[in-house]
């Protein structure tokens, strides 16, 4: 076994016979750094690995014992008292939580990184997992998706795009400097929708991201579109997926072919970057500005404020649904690695299901018929 392996415990640990000053301190602090080493050379990203280790620190202080030490109980007790303190928690946190804890846990017992040796030698005991699933917070279909959040209808997607594009005439007639970022922020959204886009991969788009689909050319360059920035698994940091344009939401073609020729233009800023929605100051848009932009116009429109920017992706994976597109195939538009995840975002309406209740309706009659005449 080699120290060279990231997270192995340092030798002085194992080598030295003289006993170390602040020997449990010591111990784990090395511990966190190692767990720190082996997360980045798993590729995790620093913005997923800082808050795991504070919430190790956080965990430490609150049980006054050293990993070593740490029993089940000692989870239970801190879960339990995250919710009396805050009862807004969520179970998605607690998850959160509990998974941070037991990968800490996992860490260091693992005899690769002997850190169960040093234990024992400088303490008496090691580390031992103290999560389990009889003490997992409960992960279920419900808990995953808030109550409140459900997909647009057709409807309301018409009543907010037409009340935004009204807007924008208004305020070009009246020749104020606003109608460019109206103009760009409802650009935006209407992507958004088209391609089922999350906020932080609407906002780093690019005007290069887009291009061609052999199989369908008269789409021209607008027929697939390169997502760079899609999300990471387990703090990966981002991946990338292809997102085709269909034929319900082709559109969008004409669309982006008026905006990368012309309409970002109208930004003097747009000159210094591929940036797909530039702003008046700098290269792209934020996704703080874009969400306070989306709840501006869906309350001039009239709308519920559960119909959040998040909800256009939702809107596109049950629209898609709806006109019959092939669950696996929304899955892979999505970028979605489980079907069970594209399943919550679907929220497919009453004419829907009627459609399909009546379809199956249809076959049992028709089967029957068939019978009869045999």
């Amino acid at each position: 076994m080699s120290e060279e392996l990231p997270g192995f415990a340092p030798k002085v640990f194992s080598t030295s016979d003289v006993g170390l000053l602040r020997a449990e301190d010591r111990v784990y602090e090395a511990m966190l750094a190692g767990w720190r080493s082996q997360q980045l050379a798993r590729g995790l990203v620093p913005a997923t690995i800082t808050p795991r280790c504070q919430l190790i620190d956080r965990f430490f202080a609150y049980t006054n014992e050293y990993p070593w030490n740490w029993r089940p109980q000692d989870l239970d007790d801190y879960m339990a008292e995250r919710r009396l303190v805050n009862s807004a928690v969520t179970v998605r946190t607690l998850r959160t939580y509990s998974n941070a804890i037991a990968m800490f846990c996992e860490y260091i017992s693992d005899p690769r990184y002997t850190w169960t040796e040093v234990c024992d030698k400088y303490f008496g005991t090691h580390p031992t997992q103290i999560r389990f699933e009889w003490n997992t917070p409960r992960h279920s279909a419900e808990d995953a998706m808030p109550t409140r959040r459900r997909a647009f209808t057709k409807a309301e997607l018409q009543q907010l795009f037409d009340c935004i594009d009204d807007y924008v005439d208004d305020l070009h007639a009246r020749n104020r400097k606003q109608w460019r970022t109206v103009m760009r922020d409802s650009m935006a959204f209407k992507v958004a929708y088209a391609y089922g886009l999350r906020r932080r991969e609407l906002t780093m788009l690019d005007t290069i991201d887009f291009g061609p689909n052999p199989y369908v050319p008269h789409y021209r360059r607008y027929g697939a579109l390169t997502v760079r920035w899609a999300k990471g698994t387990r703090g990966s940091g981002p991946r990338r997926r292809t997102v085709l344009t269909v034929p319900d939401f082709d559109w969008a073609v004409d669309l982006l072919e008026y905006w990368c020729a012309d309409g970002r233009e109208v930004f003097t800023t747009a000159d210094r970057s591929r940036a797909m929605w530039p702003s008046e100051r700098g290269d792209r848009i934020t996704i703080g500005a874009l969400g306070r932009s989306f709840a501006f116009h869906r309350e001039r429109a009239g709308l519920p404020s559960e119909l959040c920017l998040h909800a256009l992706r939702h809107s596109y994976t049950t629209h898609l649904l709806e006109a019959d597109y092939k669950e696996q195939f929304v899955q892979q538009q999505l970028g979605h690695l489980n079907s069970s995840t594209t399943a919550l975002y679907s929220s497919v309406g009453d004419d829907f299901k009627n459609r399909k209740i009546q379809q199956m309706i249809n076959r049992r009659i028709a089967k029957g018929g068939n019978q009869n005449d045999g």
